[in-house]
Protein backbone atom coordinates (compact mmCIF):
# COMPACT_ATOMS: atom_id res chain seq x y z
CA UNK A 1 0.00 0.00 0.00
CA UNK A 2 1.55 3.44 -0.76
CA UNK A 3 3.02 5.00 1.92
CA UNK A 4 1.56 8.94 0.77
CA UNK A 5 -1.99 7.22 2.02
CA UNK A 6 -3.58 8.65 4.56
CA UNK A 7 -4.24 6.33 7.82
CA UNK A 8 -8.26 6.69 7.57
CA UNK A 9 -7.86 6.00 3.62
CA UNK A 10 -5.40 2.70 4.81
CA UNK A 11 -8.11 1.83 7.31
CA UNK A 12 -11.22 1.99 4.74
CA UNK A 13 -8.80 -0.35 2.13
CA UNK A 14 -8.11 -2.83 4.37
CA UNK A 15 -12.22 -2.79 5.58
CA UNK A 16 -12.76 -3.69 2.30
CA UNK A 17 -10.34 -5.93 1.74
CA UNK A 18 -11.55 -7.79 4.52
CA UNK A 19 -15.25 -8.13 3.19
CA UNK A 20 -16.47 -5.66 6.10
CA UNK A 21 -20.03 -4.76 6.23
CA UNK A 22 -19.73 -0.87 5.48
CA UNK A 23 -22.66 1.97 5.89
CA UNK A 24 -21.35 4.79 3.92
CA UNK A 25 -22.99 8.55 6.08
CA UNK A 26 -22.23 11.33 2.95
CA UNK A 27 -22.05 14.61 4.54
CA UNK A 28 -24.71 17.63 2.70
CA UNK A 29 -22.40 19.24 0.94
CA UNK A 30 -20.82 16.52 -1.41
CA UNK A 31 -22.49 18.04 -4.50
CA UNK A 32 -19.54 20.36 -4.23
CA UNK A 33 -17.55 17.70 -5.44
CA UNK A 34 -19.63 14.59 -6.91
CA UNK A 35 -22.43 13.85 -8.71
CA UNK A 36 -25.70 12.35 -7.59
CA UNK A 37 -26.68 9.79 -7.85
CA UNK A 38 -23.42 9.01 -9.20
CA UNK A 39 -21.40 8.49 -6.28
CA UNK A 40 -23.62 6.17 -4.77
CA UNK A 41 -22.93 3.92 -6.87
CA UNK A 42 -19.57 4.34 -6.98
CA UNK A 43 -19.26 3.65 -2.73
CA UNK A 44 -21.51 0.67 -3.44
CA UNK A 45 -20.01 -0.64 -6.21
CA UNK A 46 -16.88 -0.13 -3.82
CA UNK A 47 -18.13 -2.46 -1.07
CA UNK A 48 -20.94 -0.30 0.74
CA UNK A 49 -23.75 -2.18 1.06
CA UNK A 50 -25.73 1.17 2.22
CA UNK A 51 -25.25 4.93 1.52
CA UNK A 52 -26.99 7.33 3.53
CA UNK A 53 -27.48 11.25 3.92
CA UNK A 54 -26.29 12.81 6.83
CA UNK A 55 -29.01 14.99 6.06
CA UNK A 56 -31.29 12.90 8.02
CA UNK A 57 -29.35 13.25 11.27
CA UNK A 58 -29.44 17.10 10.63
CA UNK A 59 -33.14 16.73 10.81
CA UNK A 60 -32.72 15.02 15.01
CA UNK A 61 -30.41 17.67 15.24
CA UNK A 62 -33.19 20.51 14.34
CA UNK A 63 -35.29 18.47 16.50
CA UNK A 64 -33.41 18.55 19.62
CA UNK A 65 -32.56 21.94 19.16
CA UNK A 66 -35.90 23.40 18.79
CA UNK A 67 -36.87 20.98 21.53
CA UNK A 68 -34.33 22.89 23.64
CA UNK A 69 -35.40 26.07 22.59
CA UNK A 70 -38.89 25.73 23.86
CA UNK A 71 -37.96 23.88 26.93
CA UNK A 72 -35.76 26.75 27.92
CA UNK A 73 -36.39 29.83 25.52
CA UNK A 74 -34.96 32.16 28.00
CA UNK A 75 -31.79 31.07 27.58
CA UNK A 76 -28.69 32.13 24.55
CA UNK A 77 -27.31 29.23 22.72
CA UNK A 78 -24.13 28.56 20.11
CA UNK A 79 -25.03 26.13 17.93
CA UNK A 80 -22.48 22.86 17.94
CA UNK A 81 -22.78 21.23 14.62
CA UNK A 82 -18.96 22.25 13.59
CA UNK A 83 -16.22 20.60 15.51
CA UNK A 84 -13.55 23.25 14.65
CA UNK A 85 -16.07 25.75 16.61
CA UNK A 86 -16.67 23.49 19.48
CA UNK A 87 -13.29 22.88 19.95
CA UNK A 88 -11.98 26.71 19.65
CA UNK A 89 -15.02 27.14 23.01
CA UNK A 90 -13.62 24.42 24.65
CA UNK A 91 -10.03 26.06 24.18
CA UNK A 92 -10.51 29.75 24.61
CA UNK A 93 -13.92 30.18 25.21
CA UNK A 94 -14.50 28.04 28.39
CA UNK A 95 -16.90 31.01 29.81
CA UNK A 96 -19.15 30.10 26.94
CA UNK A 97 -20.02 26.48 27.21
CA UNK A 98 -22.59 27.19 28.94
CA UNK A 99 -23.87 28.38 25.82
CA UNK A 100 -23.06 25.57 23.63
CA UNK A 101 -26.08 23.16 22.30
CA UNK A 102 -26.19 19.98 24.36
CA UNK A 103 -27.42 18.36 21.19
CA UNK A 104 -26.02 15.94 18.27
CA UNK A 105 -24.44 17.04 15.50
CA UNK A 106 -26.06 15.77 12.44
CA UNK A 107 -22.73 13.49 12.07
CA UNK A 108 -23.73 11.99 15.38
CA UNK A 109 -27.10 11.66 15.29
CA UNK A 110 -26.97 9.76 11.40
CA UNK A 111 -24.45 7.67 13.10
CA UNK A 112 -27.35 6.72 15.78
CA UNK A 113 -29.85 6.09 13.47
CA UNK A 114 -27.72 3.93 11.58
CA UNK A 115 -26.34 1.85 14.60
CA UNK A 116 -30.17 1.12 14.75
CA UNK A 117 -31.50 0.52 11.23
CA UNK A 118 -28.25 -1.37 10.39
CA UNK A 119 -26.53 -2.99 13.33
CA UNK A 120 -23.41 -4.68 13.00
CA UNK A 121 -22.37 -2.58 10.09
CA UNK A 122 -19.42 -0.34 10.66
CA UNK A 123 -20.10 3.31 9.86
CA UNK A 124 -17.69 5.73 7.29
CA UNK A 125 -18.66 9.04 7.77
CA UNK A 126 -17.46 11.25 4.73
CA UNK A 127 -17.41 14.89 4.17
CA UNK A 128 -15.38 18.47 3.80
CA UNK A 129 -14.69 18.86 7.55
CA UNK A 130 -10.77 17.30 8.90
CA UNK A 131 -11.96 18.16 12.42
CA UNK A 132 -14.51 15.47 12.37
CA UNK A 133 -11.78 12.79 12.88
CA UNK A 134 -11.31 14.65 16.40
CA UNK A 135 -15.18 14.52 16.48
CA UNK A 136 -15.77 11.42 16.21
CA UNK A 137 -12.29 9.58 18.01
CA UNK A 138 -12.27 12.49 21.50
CA UNK A 139 -16.22 12.65 21.85
CA UNK A 140 -17.86 10.02 20.50
CA UNK A 141 -15.65 6.76 20.57
CA UNK A 142 -17.83 4.50 21.28
CA UNK A 143 -20.07 5.05 17.96
CA UNK A 144 -16.90 3.78 16.46
CA UNK A 145 -17.09 5.89 12.96
CA UNK A 146 -14.42 6.36 10.76
CA UNK A 147 -13.88 9.75 9.65
CA UNK A 148 -12.51 10.41 5.62
CA UNK A 149 -12.65 13.45 3.66
CA UNK A 150 -14.05 14.15 0.30
CA UNK A 151 -10.30 14.41 -0.97
CA UNK A 152 -9.61 11.06 0.81
CA UNK A 153 -12.33 9.39 -0.69
CA UNK A 154 -11.12 10.34 -4.11
CA UNK A 155 -7.90 8.33 -3.30
CA UNK A 156 -9.28 5.35 -2.30
CA UNK A 157 -11.45 5.33 -5.54
CA UNK A 158 -8.25 5.96 -7.07
CA UNK A 159 -6.74 3.00 -5.32
CA UNK A 160 -9.64 0.74 -6.69
CA UNK A 161 -10.02 2.32 -9.88
CA UNK A 162 -13.31 2.94 -9.30
CA UNK A 163 -14.89 5.49 -11.63
CA UNK A 164 -18.56 6.67 -12.56
CA UNK A 165 -20.72 4.15 -15.10
CA UNK A 166 -23.52 4.57 -16.22
CA UNK A 167 -25.26 2.16 -14.30
CA UNK A 168 -24.60 4.74 -11.24
CA UNK A 169 -27.53 6.64 -12.34
CA UNK A 170 -30.02 4.34 -11.40
CA UNK A 171 -28.91 4.28 -7.43
CA UNK A 172 -30.64 5.94 -4.75
CA UNK A 173 -29.53 6.45 -0.89
CA UNK A 174 -30.96 4.34 1.20
CA UNK A 175 -31.88 7.01 4.07
CA UNK A 176 -32.80 10.44 2.76
CA UNK A 177 -33.87 14.02 4.17
CA UNK A 178 -34.75 17.03 2.16
CA UNK A 179 -35.04 20.13 3.70
CA UNK A 180 -31.78 19.61 5.72
CA UNK A 181 -29.67 19.02 2.64
CA UNK A 182 -29.05 23.14 2.90
CA UNK A 183 -27.08 22.65 6.13
CA UNK A 184 -23.46 23.16 4.51
CA UNK A 185 -24.27 26.04 3.48
CA UNK A 186 -23.73 29.27 5.97
CA UNK A 187 -26.96 29.86 7.87
CA UNK A 188 -28.59 26.49 6.33
CA UNK A 189 -29.53 25.55 9.97
CA UNK A 190 -31.46 28.49 10.65
CA UNK A 191 -33.29 27.87 7.47
CA UNK A 192 -33.98 24.27 7.78
CA UNK A 193 -35.55 24.72 11.28
CA UNK A 194 -37.27 27.49 10.83
CA UNK A 195 -35.45 29.62 13.05
CA UNK A 196 -35.70 32.34 10.45
CA UNK A 197 -39.62 32.42 10.70
CA UNK A 198 -39.44 32.03 14.83
CA UNK A 199 -36.80 34.78 15.59
CA UNK A 200 -36.90 38.81 14.97
CA UNK A 201 -33.38 39.71 13.18
CA UNK A 202 -31.96 40.93 16.67
CA UNK A 203 -32.38 36.92 18.17
CA UNK A 204 -30.46 35.32 15.90
CA UNK A 205 -27.46 35.94 13.84
CA UNK A 206 -25.37 33.33 10.98
CA UNK A 207 -21.91 33.65 11.53
CA UNK A 208 -18.82 32.04 8.51
CA UNK A 209 -15.37 32.50 8.57
CA UNK A 210 -12.42 32.22 11.34
CA UNK A 211 -12.17 36.19 12.24
CA UNK A 212 -16.22 36.51 12.31
CA UNK A 213 -16.75 33.65 14.37
CA UNK A 214 -14.06 34.96 16.88
CA UNK A 215 -15.40 38.45 17.23
CA UNK A 216 -19.29 36.59 17.42
CA UNK A 217 -18.22 34.82 20.19
CA UNK A 218 -15.91 37.80 21.76
CA UNK A 219 -19.44 40.19 21.89
CA UNK A 220 -21.98 36.91 22.39
CA UNK A 221 -22.76 37.86 26.23
CA UNK A 222 -22.92 41.68 25.39
CA UNK A 223 -25.28 41.20 22.48
CA UNK A 224 -28.45 41.07 24.60
CA UNK A 225 -30.94 40.49 22.18
CA UNK A 226 -29.34 37.78 20.69
CA UNK A 227 -31.03 34.63 21.34
CA UNK A 228 -29.26 31.58 19.20
CA UNK A 229 -25.71 32.54 17.47
CA UNK A 230 -26.02 29.71 14.27
CA UNK A 231 -22.08 29.63 13.30
CA UNK A 232 -19.45 27.45 11.11
CA UNK A 233 -15.86 28.03 10.98
CA UNK A 234 -15.05 28.00 7.62
CA UNK A 235 -16.12 30.64 5.42
CA UNK A 236 -19.47 30.58 3.61
CA UNK A 237 -19.88 26.92 5.39
CA UNK A 238 -19.01 23.86 5.13
CA UNK A 239 -19.00 23.79 1.22
CA UNK A 240 -15.65 25.09 2.05
CA UNK A 241 -14.07 22.75 4.21
CA UNK A 242 -10.34 22.08 3.72
CA UNK A 243 -11.42 18.35 2.74
CA UNK A 244 -12.39 19.76 -0.55
CA UNK A 245 -10.41 20.17 -3.82
CA UNK A 246 -12.44 21.87 -5.88
CA UNK A 247 -11.58 25.16 -8.60
CA UNK A 248 -15.30 26.42 -8.28
CA UNK A 249 -16.10 29.84 -6.61
CA UNK A 250 -17.60 30.07 -2.90
CA UNK A 251 -20.78 30.94 -5.05
CA UNK A 252 -21.04 28.10 -7.45
CA UNK A 253 -20.01 25.68 -4.69
CA UNK A 254 -23.01 27.21 -3.15
CA UNK A 255 -24.99 27.28 -6.35
CA UNK A 256 -24.49 23.35 -6.46
CA UNK A 257 -26.02 22.58 -2.86
CA UNK A 258 -29.17 24.55 -3.40
CA UNK A 259 -30.04 22.83 -6.92
CA UNK A 260 -29.37 19.15 -4.92
CA UNK A 261 -31.67 20.68 -2.30
CA UNK A 262 -34.70 22.40 -5.41
CA UNK A 263 -34.41 18.89 -6.99
CA UNK A 264 -36.68 17.31 -4.00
Amino acid sequence: MPKELSPEVSELIKLLENKTKLVAMIAPSFPVVFNYSEIIGMLKRLGFKYVVEVARGAEETNKQLLALMKLHPDRKYITNPCPTIVRLIRNKYQYLLRYLTPIDSPMIATAKIVAKEYPKYKKVFIGPCIAKKLEAKEDYPELDILVLTYKELQDVFKYKNISPEKTDKSEHFDLIAQETRLYPVSGGLSQSSKIIKKFTDPEYDVISGTELSKKALDEFIGNYDLKILDILNCDGGCINGPGIVSSDSLDRRRQKVISYWKRR
